[in-house]
């Protein structure tokens, strides 16, 4: 199967359309690390995400990133996935990671969690885009939750 990838925005915090709220769904913030790459390696293998299998010189440099912040996607009290942005030049912030353990997935929270990192991504100093991409190796709810949070399509028409 030929990968798509699909670049997708937001230009301003307004458009954010968030998911009803999930009792137990948190986000915390967390330091890069050994934890970091656990969770990528884990909720990536599936959907064969590049850092599920990047070599510890990539992680040294993928953590290297001082702007770059990670989070925690909570479920009353257990991680159950994360996610991470960065700021950019001009007012950019992209949302570098963003998913759920196997075992969470299924479970009605990726909506609310994404909600979450969004908002979130949107309190950088200076924000004026937040921007992601997801691919066709996605899950198959992946595209369709960043749009109805409010992500647009600018790299094709959907």
């Amino acid at each position: 199967m030929e990968e798509i990838v699909t670049e997708l925005e937001m230009t301003a915090a307004d458009q954010l359309n968030p998911a009803p709220v999930v009792d137990g769904v948190a986000l915390r913030a967390t330091e890069p690390g050994p934890g970091v790459k656990d969770l990528h390696v884990r909720i990536g293998t599936p959907y064969r995400w590049p850092s599920a299998s990047r070599s510890d010189d990539g992680w040294e440099r993928w953590f290297a990133e001082p702007a770059r912040r990670y989070r925690l996607v909570e479920y009353r009290g257990e991680v159950a996935g994360a996610a991470d942005f960065e700021p950019q030049p001009g007012g950019d912030v992209e949302i570098t990671t963003f998913g759920l353990l196997p075992e969470f997935v299924g479970k009605g929270l990726g909506g609310y969690a994404l909600t979450l990192v969004v908002a979130d991504a949107w309190t950088v100093p200076g924000a004026r885009r937040v921007w992601l991409h997801t691919s066709s190796l996605d899950h198959p709810n992946a595209l369709p939750n960043y749009l109805r949070r409010g992500f647009r399509s600018f790299s094709r028409p959907l």
